[in-house]
């Protein structure tokens, strides 16, 4: 077999470009500190081989590391143009277009579908480099929005999202050109680790068999509502307890009227806020995470659930299909149906708790870790690399 050239052993050069402007004006070295996980998925494509390089848009020049990769924070003398009534527009970000092209990249991993203007400019800027983009759970905007994002997103030549049927809608609007190559890339990971359940629950205070957790907002999309009626439907385990965990709360009124009802009197504990990463005990001391969202970009407490070896019960739509291995590795049920869920409630109840554990942790490890995302994201990378 003849051997490959020395080139074509290289992994892409990759430069990842995170466009967000810090709202709170925060230098770099503190912005940065409040990153879950922006640029360890890159790193991890290093790891598997890419030659990949950050470049952060900021409010001073700075550098630093990511998991053993470079960082280049690069500040503009004038990023916005202020309107009136207080509105702001982002000006091209010349210098940021500059640092890139310093960098030589045979693909730009543009973080994030936003900033369509910026987008452009920097394709018009490199017209030679294939830019991939990588969602974040955009919602496809409407009106004259459609058009602009259209004209801005013309020049990708490929596009990042948790699960390619989210985007058939980018792509029957005409946002996405029908055939730009959509690439399967877990959005995000966690650091966490399974632990003893037993410590976790005496450390938090959960409690409930089965012990079921609820990580989010008390809000429509996520349906708090349905998830407390599918527990009020569960009659096979009324040893059951639902603890909730939630920063806004616009349902919240609602929720503790349910919650007081005779059926759930006892059943369900309002927790409020727990920070990052004490939220690590709460995933560990439950049985089951339960979430009921509509829509999602990706599905964090999902991976985060997996992560500490907590089986999912959720909605079954694409992010959660795609997180739960088609439903393998959690259940899941339709949008709205408390029905179906408290069935599911139920009958995963019944399986073995130590063996769920197990597989949760194994099919975290094996698609949802960072080295994971490295590996879809070197795949892309590489793909893209290649595409005409």
């Amino acid at each position: 077999m003849q051997a490959m050239a020395p080139s074509d052993r290289r992994g892409p050069r990759v430069v990842v470009v995170g466009v967000y402007l810090d709202p709170l004006r925060r230098v770099p070295r503190e912005s940065q500190a409040g990153w879950r996980d922006f640029g360890r998925a890159a790193a991890a494509a290093g790891r598997q081989g890419a030659r990949v390089t950050i470049v952060q848009a900021a409010w001073q020049d700075d550098a630093s590391e990511i998991d053993g990769v470079a960082c280049h924070f690069v500040r503009e003398e004038r990023p916005l143009l202020c309107l009136p009534g207080g509105r702001s527009l982002r000006r091209p970000p010349h210098r940021l277009f500059e640092r890139i092209a310093l960098l030589s990249p045979e693909v730009i991993h543009f973080d994030g579908l936003v900033l369509p203007q910026v987008l452009r400019g920097l394709a018009r800027e490199l017209p030679s480099v294939p830019i991939l983009a990588q969602d974040h759970g955009t919602k496809v905007p409407r009106g004259w929005r459609r058009w602009y994002w259209r004209w801005g997103f013309a020049p990708l030549a490929g596009v990042t999202f948790t699960a390619r049927a989210q985007a058939e809608a980018f792509k029957t609007t005409g946002i996405l050109r029908r055939d730009l190559p959509v690439f399967e890339v877990i959005e995000g990971s966690s650091p966490f680790v399974p632990g003893d359940q037993t410590s976790a629950r005496a450390a938090t205070g959960l409690d409930g068999d089965p012990c079921l957790l609820w990580i989010g907002n008390l809000d429509s999309n996520k349906d708090p509502l349905m998830v407390l009626e599918a527990v009020e439907r569960a009659t096979a385990i009324p040893n059951a307890r639902l603890h909730m965990c939630f920063r806004h709360a616009p349902l919240l009124d609602d929720v503790r009227a349910r919650a007081a009802s005779p059926r759930l009197a006892g059943r369900v504990v309002l927790h409020g806020e727990i920070g990052y990463p004490d939220i690590e005990a709460y995933l560990r001391a439950a049985d089951f995470l339960v979430q009921a969202s509509h829509v999602e970009g990706s599905g964090y407490s999902l991976i985060e659930a997996l992560a500490c070896a907590t089986t999912p019960l959720v909605t079954d739509i694409p992010s959660f299909r795609r997180i739960t291995g088609e439903g393998e590795f959690g259940a899941l049920v339709p949008v709205g149906n408390a029905s179906v869920l408290a069935r599911a409630l139920e009958t995963w109840s019944l399986r073995d708790r130590a063996e769920l554990r197990r597989r949760a942790r194994e099919h975290f490890d094996r698609r949802l870790s960072f080295d994971a995302i490295g590996r879809q994201l070197l795949f892309a990378y590489e793909q893209t690399r290649r595409l005409p």
